[in-house]
Order: structure tokens, then C-alpha cells, then sequence
């Protein structure tokens, strides 16, 4: 037993000092692996701007596909604000027609048959005709006998004439007045 003791007592003195021989050889092998270093920063630039410029024309063409995407979506953008000018405009264009075709109901000889009779015999007659062609025959009277005619109106009709003589007037209607 005594030999097997210092067997394992011989063997752990070897190991410590094989230990304490590497430790006091270590500084030795610093000093070549950091001379060595230097060699292989020097490559790794060239390595890092070898690959600096494989990748430009990669990043170059990333950069133009996301400014294309972006006045993409900047031309889509414009195109919905044309979209809602031209919708704008075919409103106003269609409230100027209905205007005009309204304006040219009551010309002629209507017009000169209701600015001869009297304000309490036109009224019950337009009471009886369409909203619209009585509001535009109202408006081409003149303004004395128009009020005298809406006077002798009932309030619900002459409302509703009223209404739309003022919304025929309005440039923001778009949509039928009745």
C-alpha cells in the first residue's frame, strides 16, 4: 500500500510541476503569438476591405431597389390625390350641369306666365308641381313677387323651395338638393 501511495503522491508531484513548467514557459509563447498577430491583422484589413469592396455593387443596388420603393409608394401616393382631384371634379362638373339644366327649366314662357298672375293664384299652383320647377320659376321672379308667392306657399313646401333655391346657389353641393 505505502507503494501505491507514492505512486499517486509521484504522480501528482509530476503533474504540479509539469504544470509550473508550462506556467514559466507561457510568457514565452505570448510574446510569439502576439508578434504574429500583427501579420494577421494586416490580412484580416485586406481580407475586410477585399470584401468591403465584393459587397458596394450589392449594396448599391440595395440602395437604389429602397429608393425605388420609396417614389413607388410616394407615385402611389400622388396618383390616389389625382384619383380624388378628378372625383372632385366630375362633382363639380355634375352640380354645374344640374345648376345649368335647372336655371334653363324656368325660362320661357312659364317664366312669363307665373310673372303675370297674381302672388296667392301662383302659389297653390306650384304648391302642386315639381320641387324643382318651382324653386327655379321662384327664382327667376322678381324678389317681391317670389316672397309674396312663398308667403302664400305652405311652410313645408316653401321650405323645401327655399332649400333648394339656397343650395343651388351653394358651390360645395354636389348631390341633388330635393
Amino acid at each position: 500500500m505505502i507503494k501505491r501511495l507514492d505512486i499517486v503522491t509521484s504522480s501528482t508531484a509530476l503533474r504540479n510541476l509539469a504544470i509550473v513548467g508550462l506556467i514559466a514557459t507561457l510568457p514565452a509563447f505570448a510574446g510569439t503569438a502576439v508578434g504574429q498577430q500583427a501579420p494577421l491583422e494586416s490580412a484580416s484589413e485586406a481580407e475586410i476591405q477585399q470584401f468591403c469592396t465584393g459587397i458596394a455593387d450589392a449594396a448599391r443596388d440595395q440602395r437604389y431597389l429602397l429608393q425605388k420603393q420609396e417614389l413607388d409608394k410616394l407615385q402611389a401616393d400622388v396618383d390616389g390625390r389625382i384619383a380624388v382631384l378628378e372625383k372632385r371634379r366630375a362633382e363639380y362638373e355634375d352640380w354645374l350641369t344640374r345648376r345649368n339644366d335647372f336655371m334653363k327649366q324656368a325660362e320661357g314662357q312659364l317664366l312669363e306666365i307665373y310673372k303675370k298672375m297674381a302672388p296667392d293664384a301662383a302659389a297653390p299652383q306650384l304648391e302642386q308641381t315639381d320641387v324643382i320647377l318651382a324653386a327655379a320659376i321662384i327664382m327667376k321672379l322678381p324678389p317681391r313677387q317670389s316672397s309674396l308667392i312663398l308667403t302664400e306657399m305652405s311652410p313645408e313646401k316653401a321650405a323645401k323651395v327655399a332649400s333648394i333655391m339656397s343650395s343651388a346657389s351653394d358651390r360645395n353641393t354636389s348631390k341633388d338638393p330635393s
